[in-house]
Formats: C-alpha cells, structure tokens, sequence
C-alpha cells in the first residue's frame, strides 16, 4: 500500500453513489484514509476481501459505506451481520453505523450481552437488516429462533484476532455456517496469525487482501519506549512517569483483572479523584458504559484496563499508554499502542512499557514484531532496582539478553 494514498484519492473515486458522497461531505469526510480508499471498491464489487488495519483507522467506514449501498430498505429482513469481539467495540461500530447511514430508512439492532434481550428482540421483530453485535449473544438469539440469516448477504469479522483470542473461535464458526455460502465475508483484523488466516481459508472465497502493515504505522504516530524495573518499583516508577509526562489522557494496561483492580484501589487511596477509573471483563455493563462515556467526555484521566476491553476503546484524546504489565502475547502489544497517537497529524501518541529483568526475551520479540528498538525511557534521579549497586550489572545483562 502506498503510504501517500490517502493523500492522492478522494471518495468520488471509490465508486460510492452520489447521495453517500452528499453524506459524507456533510459529516465532515474529507478525504478516505488509506483502509477505506483501499477497501471500499473492492467491496462495492461483492468480492470477499481480507483488510488488516487498527482500531482507529478508519476501517469502520471502509466496511460499512459499501455495505449501506447494498442494502434494500424495502425488505425488513437481516441482510448485514458485523460480529466484533466486544459489547464496547460493537456499540462503537453501531453508533458509526447509524451515523454513516444519514437519513436512509434502515432497521439496526444492537446484539450484546450486559444489555436486555428483550429490546434486542424487538429490534429483531421490527426488521432490522444490519445486526452488530457479539458472537456469543448473537449465537444465543439463533438458538432461541429469534435471529436467521437466510436472507443475510454480507458478513462482516471485525477485529478478527482478538474475537480469536479470546476463544469464539467456535460462535463465529457456528455463526458463518448458518449464513448463506454465497454471501460476501469481509475480515477485518489488525494482525494476520495463523488462526486468522485458517479462518479465512474456511469460510472465504478466495478473498482480495489488504495489507496496510499497522506496524509502520504505529511506529511513524507514537513514541515509544521500555523501561526496566523491579516488579516492586512499577508502582513508584508509573507515579514518577504521571508527574513528568503530564498526560492529557493515559491508559494504563494490566494483565489481570485482579491486578486493574488493585492498581485502581491504590491510585483511589492516594488520590481520591474523580477522574480515574477502572474496567475490565469482569464488571457490570452498565459501569463499563459509564467508563467509556466519561473517558469520551474527556472528564477521564487516568483508566487502568486490561486487553480485553482495549479494543473498544477508541478515544482520540489519549495522549498516553503504560504497560504497566508487558503484554503476554507480541499483537496485543501492537492493538495497546495503537490506542493513542490519535490527538492530531502533527501530535504523536507516547508509550512507555515496563520491563523486569527477567522480561528480556519477551520485549525482544515484541521489536522484532513491530520491526523496530525500542529506546529506553530516561529518567533522572529515580533507582528502579531494589538494590543500586548491582544496577549497572544487571542492566548490561539485560541489554544482552535482548541482543541474543
């Protein structure tokens, strides 16, 4: 993909119709981004198409303005089912959806779980033919009969690898086996590992791909950098991090739900703000809608959260990322980063990953993911080891593990 085409193509040269042209002129589209300039014509023909890209590049768009020009308002059947990997990022795509659909007389229901099926149900029985949602409860509204998809004609996997990560592997499958074989299928995905790709083999028809390596792009918005402390220094060295850097925004990743939540207790212990927050998996839906409304709002600072909610938060004020645990697996600390870098063209994003000694290998792995050094994080005056006189020593040894 040439890196100046978002530069060089304009949305009337995508092949859209002229009333989506009028649309997105008035929503303040200007020019596509390099997914939609990309994806969009291929989908306006029918053809399967395989798109790697992020969270916050656009991709909602690529998929759905060529979708919207397919649907008949007239039928008050399913024709679009999106599948995303969580009840943030569904609701995301749902309101850009609404959004992108302007004034055409379309039906949208919104299928998650945390949420009343009854409502869902409704929408379902008033005909909605584009459903959004998650695989587990769109599976759960097939089995009680509520939701079919013999008139369905486009699907769409969004964020495929964390849908896979995080194990409905087997939904989406029983999913895409009760859709028409002739349907069009677009995957959306910010990372292309084996399972991703078995999917698509499975259950594509020889799809066109789309490769915007996400990685240039997350190393050319955000600086990044790793810093090496004891797994009882984190704590000193994140406030230290906080008070230098001064971030508009910043989320904080943990591994655990257990460890959000113990980070969250100590920052509200010492702090006593309102504008620090926490989520994960594991709370209501409700306050997990409140958290991400009031991080929109901008009337959040600090959020400590774990990968799976990351991907559906996609605030364009983030101005930080700490990995307050570095990530277990090289993608999720592609999708972590890719959160920031968003506050403007000439603005990047910053992110700092704490390292322990022992960690060595795994930052390795995540620079030869993204294809770059990181630089280590310079802080004057502040001894992230427990004991100062074996610094020295046991930096260099680190710095040869990485080399190994």
């Amino acid at each position: 993909m040439d890196e100046s085409l978002e530069n060089t193509v304009s949305f009337d040269q995508l092949g859209l119709s002229a009333p989506t042209l009028r649309l997105l002129k008035k929503i303040g589209y200007d020019q596509p981004s390099p997914i939609q300039a990309a994806l969009i014509p291929i989908a306006l023909t029918g053809r399967d198409c395989i798109g790697q890209a992020r969270t916050g590049t656009g991709k909602t768009a690529a998929f759905m303005l060529p979708t919207l020009e397919q649907v008949d308002s007239e039928r008050g059947v399913v024709q679009v089912l999106v599948l995303a990997p969580t009840r943030e990022l569904s609701e995301q795509v749902y309101l850009e959806s609404r959004k992108l659909a302007g004034n055409m007389p379309l039906n949208f229901a919104l299928a998650v779980g945390g949420r009343p099926m009854g409502r869902q149900i409704d929408d379902l029985r008033r005909g909605a033919q584009i459903v959004i949602g998650t695989p587990g409860r769109v599976q759960d509204l097939m089995k009680r009969g509520h939701l079919r998809f013999e008139e369905l004609f486009i699907a769409v996997l969004d964020e495929a690898d964390r849908m896979l990560d995080i194990g409905f592997r087997p939904d989406i499958e029983r999913i895409l086996r009760a859709c028409p074989k002739d349907r069009q299928t677009l995957l959306l995905s910010a990372t292309m590992p084996p399972d991703v790709m078995k999917l698509a083999q499975r259950y594509m028809v020889e799809p066109e791909s789309v490769d915007l390596s996400e990685d240039r792009v997350v190393v050319d918005t955000i600086e990044q950098f790793y810093a090496t402390v004891d797994e009882d220094r984190k704590l000193p060295l994140l406030l230290r991090i906080l008070a230098h850097e001064k971030p508009s925004q910043v989320i904080v990743f943990t591994r655990t739900k257990r460890g959000a939540d113990k980070l969250y207790d100590v920052f509200s212990r010492r702090l006593k703000s309102s504008r620090i927050a926490c989520i994960h998996g594991d709370m209501p839906q409700s306050k997990r809608d409140r958290v991400i409304k009031a991080l929109r709002a901008g009337e959040l600072r600090l959020l400590i959260a774990t990968d799976v909610v990351g991907r559906g938060i996609d605030v364009s004020g983030i101005s930080h990322i700490i990995n307050y645990d570095i990530p277990e697996y090289c993608d999720d600390y592609v999708h972590r980063v890719g959160r920031t870098g968003r506050l403007s063209s000439d603005q990047n994003g910053r992110a700092v990953t704490f390292v322990t000694l022992a960690q060595g290998g795994e930052l390795t792995n995540i620079e030869k993911r993204i294809n770059t050094v990181l630089p280590e994080y310079q802080l004057e005056g502040f001894d992230a080891f427990r004991r100062r006189e074996r610094r020295s020593r046991e930096v260099k040894r680190f710095g040869a593990d990485r080399d190994e």
